[in-house]
């Protein structure tokens, strides 16, 4: 086998690639935009309400509290995942966009046996199309939770 040694301009080509993919790096990062409305601000979680990276929204997970304070709306798994999805409608509105931006929604239930409960609230909240959508089965969620449901929306500019 024979030994390879980089001539000059190979080695100029190398440096270029690198510091072109730096700077893409780089200039992917400041697209990034750690998001928090004021209500939630004041909630003072260690985590962001959103991220939005480029066009594409990511939601941290929302339970069935009422908006802006740890209380979760009594009743059980049909009122958690209506307000749920309200407190979801809400925090895209802040940061400009809607529910039909949803592309993908990951559903958390303290008991699984409660899909069908929570689904039949659940899709009255999309009219246009339904999003890509996981549900798995905990065993405790945040605050004494039965629903959590993260989402991820695509946005224009």
């Amino acid at each position: 086998m024979k030994n390879t040694i980089l001539k000059p301009a190979s080695l100029n080509f190398c440096f270029l690639f690198v510091l072109l993919s730096l700077t893409t790096f780089s200039s992917h990062s400041a697209d990034v935009q750690y998001l928090n409305s004021p209500t939630y601000k004041q909630l003072g979680m260690p985590f962001s309400e959103a991220v939005r990276a480029g066009n594409t929204l990511y939601l941290s997970g929302h339970v069935g509290n009422y908006y802006g304070k740890l209380e979760l709306v009594p009743g059980g798994i049909g009122p958690e995942t209506r307000q749920t999805m309200k407190n979801i409608k809400t925090s895209l509105n802040h940061h400009g966009a809607t529910l039909n931006d949803i592309v993908k929604c990951t559903i958390f239930l303290a008991d699984i046996k409660e899909w069908s409960q929570m689904n039949e609230v659940y899709k009255t909240f999309f009219k246009e199309h339904y999003p890509a959508r996981s549900a798995v089965g905990q065993n405790e969620l945040a605050i004494g939770a039965r629903v959590e449901i993260e989402c991820i929306a695509v946005v224009s500019g």
